[in-house]
């Protein structure tokens, strides 16, 4: 393969992955209607463990490596900090709110990760036109959340959308964490390992609403899918892309997940696209388009070096 086609490779897994989670939030408004977050959670883990390791299997890449022992304390802070929190968080609010506007605020993963990468790993610190995006796309949370409050005060649509917040917040750690503590492991190793702590801590969470699970066609096709391919496939795409391009800039997939979740919520769903979301939506991509915005690396200085050493 050429040095051209190969540099788009990262670009082309970027734009699968924005198309994968942007069914995501369809998938999960699906599978909530017949089972608890914390079911989901599982079932979605567990699915998408053994997705995985059957493509491994396939392409005869081995399911455990000699160092895997090393990094089972990583694997369990990425699988809370990628799937437990995010995931039963994201579920729980889309129990309240539209899988569009899910996803729309989602996509402060980016707005977060950009205000923490500034003390993470200052060689990667954004610019000012960068926080001004952050700035901007704040802004556009609140211009989706206001109406809401201003209404009906703290309703439980207003609590939908900062659970779906509070799960950004934990993508943007987790993006870090990645990129700092485990960039230099397989992206196969690093998705199969979290994917197996977090089906491991989803076992006690879970045990008490699995009673409760409604066994339906339409819901199971959705929690299957969304494991296999939106977290099996999805983790493979999104660990290659991080290396690739950077946290901040793989955290920008969500500037393309909103456009296809409320293109898919209203289509299949018939969520309501309002005035108040699409202005909500065209401000934090905005934000988003500006914080991703590159300057070149500059080298750390020795006071920045030992600090992202601590």
């Amino acid at each position: 393969m050429s040095d051209s086609k190969r540099s788009l490779l990262p670009y082309a897994a970027f734009a699968a992955l924005a198309l994968i989670w942007g069914a995501s939030f369809l998938m999960i408004k699906l599978a909530v209607q017949d089972m608890s977050p914390t079911s989901l959670l599982l079932l979605r883990s567990a699915s998408g463990f053994v997705a995985l390791a059957l493509i491994m299997l396939v392409i005869g890449r081995p399911l455990f490596n000699p160092g895997w022992r090393g990094r089972v304390i990583s694997f369990a802070i990425m699988a809370v900090t990628n799937a437990v929190i995010p995931w039963i968080a994201i579920a729980w609010g889309e129990e309240r709110i539209s899988s569009g506007l899910a996803s729309i605020l989602n996509s402060t993963t980016t707005l977060w990760t950009a205000v923490l990468i500034y003390w993470v790993m200052p060689n990667e610190r954004p610019s000012l036109l960068n926080y001004l995006g952050v700035l901007i796309g704040f802004a556009g949370v609140i211009v989706l959340v206001y109406p809401d409050i201003t209404t009906h005060g703290i309703s439980g649509n207003v609590l939908g959308a900062v659970a779906v917040l509070v799960a950004s917040l934990s993508y943007a750690v987790n993006a870090l964490y990645q990129r700092r503590k485990m960039r230099d492991v397989s992206v196969f190793e690093v998705s199969l390992g979290q994917l197996a702590a977090s089906a491991l801590f989803a076992i006690p969470i879970a045990a008490p609403s699995l009673s409760h699970v409604h066994v339906a066609p339409v819901s199971m096709a959705a929690v299957l899918a969304l494991g296999a391919i939106g977290t099996g496939v999805a983790y493979l795409l999104y660990y290659y892309v991080m290396n690739s391009l950077g946290a901040v800039r793989a955290a920008g997939v969500t500037f393309l997940v909103p456009v296809t979740a409320v293109f898919w919520g209203v289509v299949l769903l018939h969520e309501i696209l309002s005035v108040t979301i699409v202005a909500g939506m065209v401000v934090i991509l905005a934000g988003i388009v500006l914080t991703n915005l590159r300057r070149p690396s500059r080298p750390m200085t020795a006071v920045e070096s030992d600090s992202a050493a601590a």
